[in-house]
């Protein structure tokens, strides 16, 4: 039986001969074109004025965690249902993870549990833009301005995504990106840090060149350089910006397809909604999403095992995704005791099921197989109920 994957990593045709190119350029660990070219198309998309290149999402998201000077004892509010970089990059500086529920409907940071969250040791919020979809940022940067806190968006899986018009990631103070071989735009494993605040434009540059100030020196501002504050080695290769290159000129491309893709799904599967056994999340509608992820939530974690039994019979790969941070042996060792309701948080990790989305992947094929499997079990049900 031919297998379907869950996912297959695109490859748009220029990664080899940019990496061939980068090899008889002879550059590999410097500021080199294709670092250069990669950033100028970042800020170019995002309007964001500085956009720094990292080896992941989750080194961003250390660095963010850095120049937001988080130190022990400080609480940073963020949800359960997330992947634990959110949260390690906080816990690294000694912060606690603050816990809250998600919405039902986005799958997103509740906007309106925030603000109870918060305490005297507060310092920032980080809302998790999951699949691509955006939360509500303009109740989140209101309650952060009243609070004087700082959002850190973690953008992840939200390369072409916007709020009302306003690309994600460059909306809080600080922003990230991943280009992990699992999304839309990939290099393997990548990431950026989109610097949305100027007070901390200088200090990103220090902290990503291992706490010297190495660009100043690059750029001919001073003739040598010297350690000048923390930081770590933050900065991708050559060989990673050449290859994330081919990937970022198709940007407009593979936005479009999997659009497509999670459009046609959407289409297929609402007639399976009206069965209660199915419920499909529902990105905001005065933004858009990238198409990153398409999941499907049951009535129940049985439903959600069966169906997805069912599928694997079909040679059809599907995935969960996150399990709560709040239940996790480090959740319960570094964060805060979650003394909010996270049931839709629960109830989602036990649930949704993510169906294979990718550049050319057979919609129609995964929708209708899917569409038969709950079909049948409703009839099943509905023979049980009048017997």
């Amino acid at each position: 039986m031919a297998i379907i994957p869950f996912h297959k990593p695109l490859l748009t045709g220029n990664e080899y001969p940019y990496l061939e190119q980068a090899c008889a350029c002879g550059t590999f660990s410097d500021d080199g074109q294709f670092q250069r070219s990669c950033r100028q198309i970042l800020q170019n998309i995002t309007g964001c004025s500085q956009v720094l290149l990292t080896p992941s999402c989750t080194a961003a998201l250390e660095m963010a965690a850095l120049l937001a000077d988080i130190r022990p004892g400080d609480e940073v509010i963020m949800p359960s249902f997330t992947f634990p970089s959110s949260a390690n990059a906080f816990v690294l500086r000694g912060a606690r993870p603050v816990f809250i529920d998600i919405r039902p409907d986005t799958l997103n940071m509740d906007e309106r549990l925030i603000e109870s969250a918060i305490s005297s040791r507060t310092r920032a919020i980080v809302p998790v833009h999951y699949a691509g979809s955006a939360c509500e940022m303009d109740t989140i940067m209101e309650i952060a301005g009243r609070h004087r806190l700082l959002v850190i968006e973690d953008a992840a899986q939200c390369i072409g995504a916007t709020y009302k018009g306003r690309p994600l990631g460059t909306i809080g103070h600080l922003g990230t990106y991943s280009f992990h071989s699992t999304k839309n735009i990939h290099c393997g494993e990548g990431g950026a840090l989109l610097i949305n605040d100027e007070r901390f434009m200088q200090r990103s540059l220090i902290i990503q060149n291992k706490g010297t100030n190495r660009h100043d020196f690059i750029t001919g501002q001073v003739p040598f350089y010297h350690w000048t504050d923390i930081g770590s080695s933050y900065v991708p290769s050559e060989l990673t910006c050449a290859f994330l290159l081919a990937q970022l000129q198709h940007l407009t491309m593979i936005t479009e397809s999997r659009l497509s893709s999670w459009a046609r799904y959407h289409e297929l599967l609402i007639p399976a909604t009206s069965t209660g056994l199915l419920r499909i999340s529902q990105p905001r509608t005065d933004s858009l999403h990238n198409g990153h992820i398409f999941p499907a939530i049951f009535a129940s974690p049985k439903d959600r095992q069966m169906v997805q039994d069912a599928m694997s019979a079909r040679g059809i790969q599907t995935a969960s995704h996150y399990r709560p941070l709040h239940q996790s042996p480090a959740g319960a060792r570094f964060a805060l005791s979650a003394s909010q309701d996270l049931r839709h948080t629960q109830n989602t990790a036990d649930t949704l099921l993510r169906l294979p989305i990718w550049h050319g992947s057979p919609v129609d094929e995964i929708g209708n197989a899917l569409l038969n499997i709950l079909f049948d079990l409703h009839a099943k049900r509905m023979i049980r109920t009048t017997e």
